[in-house]
């Protein structure tokens, strides 16, 4: 109960900050309860007289470096804040001053062992610093090396803010039902998942080293390589990079690169990825991305990756491979072959309400069809039919916005479709047509064959909890005294806590009103 409490007031300031800012007039009175306008209409109040413009970014950037962390998480959901305020959130800057040299060497120190003059030949001053880590640029036998190390105190910091957030989820879900859909609880999982990985730099370091592995043999596209003796938990070396970033468009054309071919490049080896491996850099935007000497398209800053399994790939490609065709019975069938939309309504309504957002982008002119477009209808039709929000679906979704939005800055005149379609077809004949069919035999038989083996064991098992039950029926299931104490004993604490949790929110409100 004490932790419910700290948590209320974390969330009190965090609210606060988000009134001050004026971020509930961002919601849709439309989309609103009665009960839920006159709330937000209460808050508005107390908002500053100079709140407008971005308002998100500047609320997150205030309440600190996790916040702005969580913004970045959901500029990659606009399922759940809306295709508007989702591209607001992306031009929150994970910008922090640098910590000392001193400091960045001694956890290099503290890591390895070793002064930071036996690792590196060259160590130089920071230059970039975020709210998780700071880069170094250093050198090792010669060659330039990027040194990313973790700033001091970020696990613990983050730790206490996605507490408060997790509480803020389960609150909302548990009053009110309609949020149930997307999913808040496990969303803030999976924000903190990110963070977790992200405050581990070994992970990062994994991270890269699988994409580069998997990427190998895709040409026009490589990964940095990862210097695995010079990497640990709080410090990451990997390859400097010396290229040029593809939002300089006028370095790029000085250099002779070609931007068509890059901006298909981006959105070919962003869909193989996630169809062929499974496994996709979900940060591409402009800013992890540049352009070598080679013309090679670079990605850096594994920090955020996805991951679909087959089923979601398949999903994928059919889903992408119908809009292109026009297919959208086919569309709709997939949709309930999933399980994504309930069996109770009906295939042939939804694939019209599909077709409703599929013909707009055809017949139309590249420059004009707009995925952030057809995804914010598509938002809008599964809510109708019930969808379960799938959060790996929507980062990838996201993904494929940000990554179509660093290729028409490359192309003006880019067609995402038909650079698509190659990929998409590829992977439907590689996996959905006589030699997936023969793979996927084989598999089965395999998981057949291993299940038969473990007959045995499950038997045996299964007699073991049979045996438990039955005792269970016959002599009940016994309590200690001790038990029965302590359960006493715990009732009791509760309800002191309740009080007390009542009265502290009324103290927060009060202040609120007297002094906000």
């Amino acid at each position: 109960m004490l932790s419910a409490l700290i948590n209320l007031v974390r969330l009190g300031r965090t609210g606060f900050v988000l009134t001050r800012e004026g971020v509930f007039g961002l919601a849709d009175p439309a989309a609103l309860t009665p009960a839920a306008r006159v709330g937000v209409r209460f808050l508005r109040m107390f908002e500053r007289r100079d709140a407008g413009g971005e308002r998100l970014a500047r609320a997150f950037t205030r309440l600190g470096p996790t916040y702005v962390k969580l913004g970045q998480f959901l500029a990659t959901r606009p399922d759940l804040v809306g295709i508007k305020n989702a591209r607001q959130l992306e031009q929150l800057q994970d910008r922090m001053p640098s910590f000392p040299d001193a400091t960045a060497r001694a956890s290099i120190e503290a890591t390895f062992g070793k002064p930071v003059s036996e690792l590196y030949g060259t160590f130089g001053a920071p230059v970039a610093a975020a709210s998780v880590a700071q880069v170094h640029k250093a050198s090792v036998g010669g060659k330039p090396v990027a040194v990313k190390v973790l700033r001091p105190g970020v696990r613990e910091r983050f730790a206490r803010d996605v507490s408060a957030m997790v509480f803020a989820a389960q609150t909302a879900e548990n009053c009110i039902p309609d949020t149930r859909r997307l999913r808040p609880v496990d969303s803030i999982a999976g924000f903190a998942r990110s963070v977790e990985l992200e405050t581990d730099l070994r992970l990062e370091a994994a991270a890269l080293s699988e994409l580069r592995e998997n990427s190998r043999q895709d040409k026009g596209f490589r990964v940095p390589y990862v210097d695995w003796e010079r990497t640990g938990r709080e410090v990451l070396t990997t390859e400097w990079i010396d290229g040029i970033p593809v939002s300089d468009h006028q370095a790029l054309e000085t250099a002779g690169h070609d931007r068509r071919r890059l901006a298909q490049t981006a959105m070919q080896m962003f869909l193989r990825h996630a169809l062929r491996d499974g496994f996709f850099h979900a940060d591409m935007h402009q800013g992890n991305l540049f352009v070598d000497a080679d013309g090679n398209l670079v990605a850096v800053d594994c920090g955020i990756m996805g991951r679909l399994g087959f089923r979601e790939r398949r999903f994928l490609a059919e889903i992408l491979y119908g809009f292109i065709t026009r297919d959208y019975r086919r569309v709709s069938e997939v949709h309930f072959e999933a399980g994504y939309v309930p069996a109770h309504h009906s295939v042939d309504e939804f694939a019209q309400a599909i077709r409703a957002i599929g013909e707009p982008i055809h017949d139309r002119p590249a420059r004009e069809i707009s995925m952030a477009r057809l995804l914010t209808l598509l938002f809008e039709i599964t809510a109708l039919f019930d969808m379960q929000t799938r959060t790996e679906l929507v980062l990838l979704q996201k993904t494929m916005i940000v990554v179509e939005g660093v290729a028409r800055g490359l192309d003006p005149d880019f067609d995402m479709w038909a650079a698509s379609e190659p990929v998409i077809r590829e992977w439907i004949e590689r996996n959905l047509g006589p030699i997936g069919k023969l793979q996927e035999l084989g598999q089965g038989t395999r998981d057949m064959l291993h299940q038969a083996a473990r007959l045995p064991d499950l038997i045996e098992r299964g007699g073991r909890v049979l045996a438990r039950l039955e005792a269970v029926t016959d002599k009940g299931l016994p309590l200690a005294p001790a038990s029965i104490a302590a359960i006493g004993a715990a009732e009791a604490r509760r309800n002191r806590w309740g009080n007390l949790a009542l009265w502290a929110l009324v103290a927060i409100a009060l202040y609120w009103i007297i002094f906000g």
